[in-house]
């Protein structure tokens, strides 16, 4: 069982420059919202409490403003700097501490993911005890991705970075599920040319051991990656039409907690408080006042 997750929302953003030279990517808006709210609303769709959030060197307060702790969320989040961008599996050398003995997930901080049955998928995913899984999306590009294909049983038999050759379409995203060797084998990686520790090479260590399974969002679900200017404008496009058209708000940190039992009416009232006067507070004044929620 997985309790434990960790959002890395460290890198230089280059790709979004000169946007970035000044704010951390993660903080930019997605509509209404900062985008690592929607990560961070995966880990607490899974039902994770305890998640470790990697910034940047120096960073660390720019969060806090907007999330100290997590108590008005009923969780806990603590914080960790990472010195450089040392590629995906440098978040579980930062994170040995925090991770422990337990197994841990991992998402990208600028990933957004949506699927009518994501929450189902997720506390599936969160049950694992040995190995790995990953969520596979198929992609129309697959020369841009880090590329996978499965066997009957959904274990994954092959995976390539960025293949020039197509030999599947489905796209490892930006969600990682690991057992608690996830440490012990990222300490085993050695840098690539690009002086990184890459998360494909983490990946086939638990394929070569047959321990590397996958998951779907299933057709009709999206995964984006925020980290271009089109992708990031894309993005919030597809948020703002959804909110609008149902009129219900996607990555709700409240709305979770809440559904949860996380939290009550009256740390929905502080949270109000807190972000002033602004449609995230009115859409969190409408929860309150629903009959189902607790008094």
């Amino acid at each position: 069982m997985i309790k434990k997750g960790i959002v890395l929302a460290g890198g230089i953003g280059s790709r979004m420059s000169p946007l970035t030279k000044a704010v951390n990517k993660h903080l930019l808006p997605i509509y209404d919202k900062p985008v690592f709210f929607y990560p961070l609303s995966v880990l607490m769709l899974s039902g994770i409490r305890d998640i470790l959030i990697v910034v940047n060197k120096g960073e660390q307060n720019q969060f806090k403003k907007i999330l100290p702790n997590g108590k008005n969320l009923g969780i806990n989040i603590t914080y960790a700097e990472q010195r450089y961008p040392k590629g995906l599996p440098d978040a579980f050398l930062i994170g040995e501490k925090f991770i422990g003995n337990e197994n841990v997930a991992l998402i990208l901080g600028d990933n957004f993911f949506y699927a009518q049955s994501l929450t189902k998928k997720l506390k599936e995913c969160v049950k694992l005890n040995k190995g790995a899984t990953v969520i596979l999306h198929p992609v129309r590009n697959p020369s841009y991705y880090g590329i996978a294909s499965i066997n009957k049983r959904n274990k994954i038999t092959k995976i390539i970075e960025k293949p020039k050759k197509k030999f599947s379409n489905l796209a490892v995203t930006g969600l990682y599920f690991f057992d608690n060797k996830v440490v012990s084998y990222s300490k085993k990686l050695k840098t690539s040319k690009r002086n990184e520790l890459e998360i494909v090479n983490l990946l086939n260590k638990y394929k070569n051991n047959n321990e590397l399974s996958a998951q779907f969002l299933g057709r009709g679900g999206a995964w984006l990656d925020t980290g271009s200017i089109k992708d990031f404008y894309d993005t919030s496009a597809f948020v703002s039409a959804l909110e609008n058209r149902q009129g219900l708000k996607i990555a709700c940190l409240e709305e979770i907690a809440l559904n949860n039992k996380w939290i009550n009416k009256r740390n929905v009232k502080i949270a109000i408080k807190f972000y002033g006067k602004c449609n995230y507070s009115q859409y969190l004044s409408t929860l309150i006042k629903k009959n189902h929620l607790n008094k």
